[in-house]
């Protein structure tokens, strides 16, 4: 079985982090918005998809938004960023083949995992959504991950925390497990019901539950 992880809101806890970064950047440009109102919007999306669903409610989003962001994204993650709680003692006992597939770029993922000390588990198991031509929802980014490891979907499990990555794993014929244990899962009330709606097979918020939810698959 090959385990594919989302990187943000699974394996690092930075979605606090990001959203408060990117509701700084958008406001700036000249679309109010709060943190908690980018997690809601945006949390799994491309970045890409939300300048243009920006642009589309008539902000003039800078050309050199996505860059900038970039650059906030890792001042603020070399500051602040931990690993999800468990997740290093989980991920040292795993022996299955695994994958990280995000909506994020490379470059964001070897930030995130290196400052965490995951970055040695995964890489050079890295895949983005800048890889595919559609972001999550669509399956492309999972199909593509799971081509590049040489497996077939059936053979694929998916760990993800947004309806956007679980609506993607399902459109690509694999099997999904929600994450609820983030701290911007944390905030919302349902968001455990919100995951097993969208279609995870069973939602949990402690990593070192994973092996033995793996083993019950």
């Amino acid at each position: 079985m090959l385990l594919i992880f989302d990187c943000d809101g699974v394996l690092v806890d930075s979605e606090m982090i990001a959203s408060r970064v990117l509701a700084g950047q958008l406001s700036a440009a000249g679309y109010p918005v709060t943190a908690r109102q980018c997690r809601e919007r945006f949390t799994g999306k491309w970045m890409t998809d939300v300048v243009n669903m920006v642009r589309a409610e008539g902000v003039d989003v800078p050309d050199d938004f996505i860059e900038v962001l970039k650059v906030k994204d890792r001042e603020a993650f070399a500051r602040e960023l931990k690993p999800m709680p468990g997740v290093l003692e989980m991920v040292r006992e795993l022996r299955h083949d695994r994958c990280v597939a995000s909506s994020g770029p490379i470059v964001k993922m070897e930030t995130t995992l290196g400052v965490t000390g995951l970055l040695p588990y995964f890489r050079p198991h890295l895949f983005s959504a800048a890889m595919v031509r559609r972001g999550k929802p669509e399956p492309d980014l999972f199909l593509h991950a799971a081509n590049a490891m040489g497996r077939e979907p059936r053979d694929c499990l998916v760990i993800e925390d947004s309806t956007a990555g679980i609506t993607a794993a399902r459109r690509a014929g694999m099997r999904v497990l929600g994450f609820a244990g983030a701290s911007h899962a944390r905030e919302v009330a349902g968001y455990q019901g919100m995951l097993m709606d969208a279609g995870a097979e069973c939602v949990f918020d402690d990593m070192m539950r994973l092996p033995d939810l793996i083993k019950g698959v």
